[in-house]
């Protein structure tokens, strides 16, 4: 088997891996500190399509990691992106937040509820009836359906949350559609990140704390991968699955060296 190339990127995932419920995990600071001063491509990636990546800056300074607006990599931006490449200059009814409104905004795209090319399904602290009802009848109607990420569940401080996975489920049960989701697990989310700051992924490594999402996706993007267990991911779950990460550490904090 040919030995990899070094490594001159670096993508990382977010919570679980930089920050734990608001909170920075030991060692994150060094990481982004350590890669900014190293110069080498870097992205922060998300599957939450709530923020936009200038949201995201400002939250991620308040914990004391400086992460640039342009190293902030979303699901909302890699659904965008291909839309855009899909269909430019389209039509969505969007059901989200500003992070993924705006993205939607930025690459032209027209919102509304009149006959759109596309229902947009994406994170949102709010989920309504008539909302979810409208999507069902736009995609009964014709309207393709998209997702941003499948993740069916997301982390507060008081427990998890129902996510855009269980949300895109609900529909597909009354619509018989399922959507294509553009976040992670889907290997387009790495390729598209990996265009937007010019690294190839044979040179370039994923760190992630979960096996389903980050590690699959990093795999199937053919870029070596760093499992962290500071996440939701437990050494006892990696057995289960039918693929392992090149590499399995306790934490960010071990990776500070490898830069």
């Amino acid at each position: 088997m040919a030995e990899r190339k070094p490594i001159e990127s670096w993508l990382t995932d977010m919570d679980g891996v930089l920050i734990h419920e608001g909170v920075p995990i030991p060692g994150a600071d060094a990481f982004v500190k350590k890669l900014r001063d190293s110069g080498r491509p870097f992205l922060v990636l998300t599957n939450n399509s709530i923020y936009t990546p200038r949201d995201l800056h400002a939250r991620l300074s308040r914990m004391g990691l400086d992460v640039p607006v342009e190293n902030i990599w979303t699901s909302a931006l890699a659904t965008a992106q291909f839309l855009d490449d899909q269909r430019p200059g389209g039509t969505a009814y969007v059901i989200g937040e500003a992070g993924l409104t705006t993205a939607l905004h930025d690459i032209g795209y027209v919102l509304t509820d009149h006959e759109p090319d596309y229902v947009v399904l994406g994170e949102t602290r709010t989920y309504s009836f008539e909302a979810m009802t409208k999507a069902v009848r736009l995609i009964n109607g014709g309207a393709r359906f998209i997702a941003t990420n499948p993740d069916e569940t997301g982390p507060s401080t008081e427990g998890p949350l129902p996510a855009t996975g269980a949300v895109a489920a609900l529909i597909t049960q009354a619509t018989g559609q399922k959507p294509y989701f553009a976040g992670k697990p889907n290997p387009l989310m790495m390729r598209t990140g990996l265009n937007a700051i010019g690294a190839h992924s044979e040179t370039s490594a994923m760190i992630g704390d979960r096996m389903d999402t980050d590690v699959l996706a990093g795999i199937e993007a053919g870029m070596e991968t760093f499992l962290v267990l500071t996440g939701l991911t437990t050494p006892e779950q990696i057995e289960k699955f039918p693929y392992r990460p090149s590499k399995v550490v306790n934490s960010i904090a071990d990776l500070v060296d490898r830069l």
